[in-house]
């Protein structure tokens, strides 16, 4: 089912659901189900599984370092089909623009098609580790609102190399990424909104934002997208802070915001348990006046961790 009917057949219940990693290769699937289990009684409709892009690594070859390509946390459309066959859940894998090409690109969809995934969600990714911006792979897209126009010409069933006419044809419904803090490369918050605008306009379905820890960000981010006419669900997105260096990690990477109200009560903890409980209160009291101003969905970045996740979820739902 798509992520806008399981909105439409909520009836303005705000639903549960969460994001999650896959495990670097060589580890067991198994670590992933052992988080996902504890949040299954939460009846989330759907959950998101990230990629990764690729990324150069150095091997030691007799004294000389010898520079390879590789992805680190391949497998997502499999961890899609595997959480769709035993949980019976809706799954969303997260496709890039960077690190695939387009042709790539089409043969991952095709997959996704015969598995019966019914969402995906469009990404453009980030630079490189050793990249200072972000460059488009020979052959890829260069934004995420071209790598929409693809996914929608496929569910029209225009290929990149051919028309073709089935009663089988793909029906994706897209996810995209909307910043209430505005994107990093963006100029203005203006400016983003008329980038998340295009994306909207190739054929998205509705928006999940990036973490934000002050809701009046969300809110007049919100209200400023229908003015902006963007009329698809914009699903806030949830992480709660789990470890003191968060404050700066999370600010550096992700450029955003948090309230003083929350940096002070994390600087006083003395240990990360205590950081993980300020955490998990202040999502717990975000999440609640998110769901009373009538959110459709609350989507929580757990990164493979289900336990502040639970804990949570357990306030709220």
């Amino acid at each position: 089912m798509k992520v806008t009917e399981h909105i439409t057949k909520a009836k303005g219940k705000t639903l549960f659901s969460f994001e999650l990693i896959p495990p670097q290769k060589g580890r067991s699937i198994q670590e992933l189900y052992d988080n996902i289990d504890p949040l299954m009684e939460f009846n989330p409709p759907f959950i998101d599984v990230t990629t990764s892009r690729e990324e150069f690594i150095y091997i030691d070859r007799d004294g000389l370092l010898d520079k390879k390509l590789t992805r680190m946390r391949p497998g997502t459309v499999g961890i899609c089909a595997s959480i769709k066959h035993k949980y019976n859940v809706d799954t969303i894998p997260h496709v890039l623009c960077g690190g695939f090409t387009k042709e790539e690109t089409e043969y991952l969809l095709v997959d996704c098609h015969y598995l019966g995934i019914d969402n995906v969600m469009a990404l453009r990714g980030d630079a490189m580790k050793e990249e200072k911006y972000f460059n488009p792979t020979d052959g890829g897209h260069c934004y995420a609102s071209e790598l929409v126009e693809q996914i929608v010409n496929m569910n029209k069933g225009q290929f990149l190399h051919e028309v073709i006419e089935s009663d089988n044809q793909s029906n994706f419904c897209v996810g995209v990424a909307g910043y209430p803090e505005k994107h990093m490369e963006a100029p203005s918050l203006d400016s983003d909104l008329r980038w998340l605008k295009n994306k909207v306009d190739a054929g998205a379905d509705y928006v999940v934002t990036q973490m934000f820890f002050d809701n009046k960000k969300y809110f007049d981010f919100v209200e400023k997208a229908k003015t902006a006419g963007i009329n698809v669900p914009i699903i806030p997105g949830i992480k709660p802070v789990a470890v003191k260096r968060h404050l700066q990690l999370l600010p550096q990477v992700f450029k955003l915001d948090i309230p003083d109200e929350l940096v002070r009560a994390v600087e006083q903890c003395k240990t990360n348990k205590e950081v993980r409980e300020v955490g998990i209160e202040f999502a717990i009291q975000q999440s609640k006046e998110l769901m009373d101003y009538g959110v459709p969905v609350l989507h929580y970045y757990s990164m493979g961790k289900s336990d502040n996740i639970k804990r949570i979820a357990s306030e709220v739902f």
